[in-house]
């Protein structure tokens, strides 16, 4: 798909021409508004509703009350993998989740979330904030009638929960495994059987066997929804999600009547839960895994032959989309992003944690 022929011929495309040329002067809906919001999760689970708590209320507060925001939870409204055909339908007018669900929309919308072997959390706030990533997720969004905005960030996710230890890449072959977006086709070129659900699912899929493992987000949230009840095996390092970010997205149509002052409090208040919703998951991570090993989690790390075979898998997944020409300019962009950042971060943080982490355990 080549963004630039296809908005030029949509009707979308159409609609904004002739709107341009007419130079007509936006209308504005004016009173109070309640925005319905569905969101990809459970109501409470830790973390990712949280973002969706502090975005809502910011969004009232900024606005003076003129803007609300009605948060539903998946499957009070729609299903948690429906959300994004209920906001462009017009059937809810925006909704909170992990862009990466909507691969299947385009393959691009992986990138504000994460791609295996791709960005960090603060790599990718460079790029989205700093080096043009916020605006091609807008002109992404507007092809299909949304106005998108990164609106939380898990960091690094784990690279999951097994019933087995995984010793090699071939132990992957057959495995019935949850993992979304990019990552989740890489792995399916190891011959793991690869399923996406929604994360109230989870539980029960692995309860009743229907899955052998899954990666959900990191021990604070994983623990929440009682992960090391079902999986001994943790590995808390993995490929797929080395930074994941959350986003709102509001119906384009309904976006574009809302005043400039409204529209910029749901570009802030989505800035502001991205950060925190960043450092809460920092926050709770470390406390919780320590609470997932004395309560007899095994933790593990893969191999390099593992390693070696995720790396083979994601470069031939993401190779397979490079003849879209959004998907090579978004992927361009974000790997010459992360290329300025990593050899800096690398050689500054990188080396100073180490060796701060070092020196203060050799004064102990």
């Amino acid at each position: 798909m080549d963004r630039r022929s296809f908005l030029k011929t949509s009707a979308l495309g159409g609609a904004s021409a002739a709107a341009a040329a007419t130079l007509a002067a936006p209308a504005y809906a004016q009173g109070k508004r309640t925005l319905t919001m569905v969101t990809t999760w459970p109501r409470g689970l830790a973390g990712v509703w949280d973002s969706v708590e502090r975005f809502a209320s910011s969004v009232t507060e900024m606005t003076d009350g003129q803007l609300t925001i009605e948060p539903k939870a998946a499957g009070e409204l729609v299903g948690g993998l429906e959300v994004f055909d209920a906001v462009t339908s017009g059937q809810a007018d925006m909704y909170h989740g992990a862009d990466y669900y909507f691969t299947g929309q385009h393959p691009a919308w992986a990138y504000f979330t994460t791609v295996p072997f791709g960005m960090t959390a603060p790599e990718m706030m460079v790029w989205y904030y700093g080096m043009g990533g916020m605006q091609m997720h807008h002109e992404l969004g507007e092809i299909f009638g949304l106005k998108s905005f990164i609106a939380g960030q898990t960091g690094g996710q784990g690279g999951g929960w097994f019933r087995k230890e995984m010793k090699s890449a071939a132990d992957f072959q057959g495995l019935k495994f949850r993992m979304p977006g990019l990552g989740g086709e890489a792995l399916a070129k190891l011959g793991a059987s690869v399923v996406t659900m929604a994360g109230g699912e989870i539980y029960q899929a692995l309860s009743t066997g229907a899955l052998d493992g899954t990666e959900w987000i990191g021990p604070w949230s994983d623990e929440k929804l009682g992960l090391q009840e079902v999986c001994d095996f943790y590995y808390p390092a993995g490929f797929h999600e080395p930074g994941a970010a959350l986003s709102v997205a509001t119906n384009l149509e309904l976006f574009n009547e809302l005043t400039p002052a409204q529209q910029k409090a749901i570009e802030v208040a989505s800035g502001d839960a991205h950060q925190h919703n960043y450092s809460l998951f920092m926050a709770n991570n470390g406390p919780a895994l320590e609470r997932l090993i004395s309560g007899g989690t095994q933790i593990m790390s893969f191999s390099d032959d593992v390693w070696d075979a995720y790396g083979a898998g994601s470069k031939e997944v993401l190779d397979g989309y490079m003849d879209d020409t959004m998907f090579a300019d978004i992927r361009n962009s974000a790997e010459a992003a992360m290329a300025a950042t990593s050899g800096w971060a690398g050689r500054s943080d990188g080396v100073y944690t180490a060796q701060r982490d070092r020196v203060l355990s050799n004064l102990k």
